[in-house]
């Protein structure tokens, strides 16, 4: 049994998608793409598919993982290529590598995410941010199915800051080239996007800003770690609320960047399919050595 491991989107009006729907569109595809998929056991088979730590409808994400396993093996980028093509534009498979080591929910701990607040002035951002930061405890409240629940808010953000969005509008961000932003050889070209794409998450079904306008913005980067009870980014806004009265006048477009371990070191959320790329065999000279040495001219010149 062959496992793979992918990486997948939810861009413009997708991220409206909840998770049960991304379930359905996601088994059509492996049928569609005629995938060999492993079943369970028991009187209701369903394909062995994992699904890891799913952003909430409603924001957008760069970082959505899944694992699925096979009956018969198969390339991961061809692989990739047929499950992208079986979905949505907007719900992308950008990345695909064979499972190699275990755990990879185990790996996803923190998060990194962009925050687009419209109507905020960027001074009125940072002055919040530096609040919140300067705070030991921010206490916020949650609805729950038990009734509201508080918690806090500030234990488990790691980097918190903000930036004017008017910085932002060339359409694209810095998450090029960064841990977790492309495929293996960081080149990756993901399908043209009708709506909002990284660094631009605007209100969904809009196009990317090509330009400074009039309106106020500011943009917040915020890197959290996963702990119970999950500390969400509506959570930071609350709690942004509460010691700076930062109440943005409309919804903040919420766009996940980078999910992964946290390194301490540089600061950053890692990569959580690396290990398996580094755990793959090195590619072996003999085959390329035999196929030139079978074209080679026989005989005299």
């Amino acid at each position: 049994m062959q496992r793979i491991r992918l990486r997948y989107t939810k861009r413009g009006r997708l991220r409206f998608t909840s998770h049960r729907d991304f379930q359905r569109a996601f088994e059509r595809a492996l049928r569609r793409a005629e995938v060999p998929m492993a079943y369970s056991a028991g009187f209701t088979p369903h394909p062995k598919v994992s699904y890891a730590n799913a952003a909430p409808t409603g924001t957008g994400s760069e970082a959505e993982y899944l694992e699925i396993a096979l009956t018969e093996a198969r390339d991961p980028e061809k692989l990739r290529i047929l499950l992208d093509e079986s979905l949505p534009t907007g719900l992308d498979i950008v990345d695909a590598v064979e499972a190699r080591t275990s755990g990879l929910a185990d790996r996803l701990t923190a998060s990194e995410w962009e925050l687009r607040l419209d109507g905020v002035a960027p001074e009125d951002a940072a002055r919040a941010v530096e609040a919140f930061k300067a705070s030991d405890l921010v206490e916020v409240q949650r609805r729950t199915k038990n009734g509201v629940r508080t918690f806090d808010a500030r234990a488990a953000v790691v980097d918190l800051d903000s930036r004017d969005g008017q910085d932002a509008h060339d359409g694209h961000d810095a998450r090029d080239g960064r841990d977790g932003s492309g495929g293996a050889d960081g080149s990756e070209t993901p399908r043209p996007q009708p709506a909002a794409s990284v660094g631009s998450t605007g209100a969904a079904g809009t196009a990317p800003l090509a330009g400074p306008t009039d309106q106020p913005c500011a943009i917040l980067r915020l890197v959290v770690r996963h702990v119970t009870p999950a500390v969400r980014p509506d959570d930071v806004l609350s709690g942004l609320r509460a010691v700076a009265d930062l109440a943005p006048p409309v919804p903040a477009a919420v766009t996940r960047l980078a999910q992964g371990l946290f390194d301490d070191e540089t600061g950053t959320v890692t990569d959580p399919l690396a290990p398996d790329r580094e755990a793959a065999p090195a590619p072996s000279t003999a085959e390329p050595a035999a196929a030139a040495k079978a074209s080679a001219p026989v005989g005299p010149a």
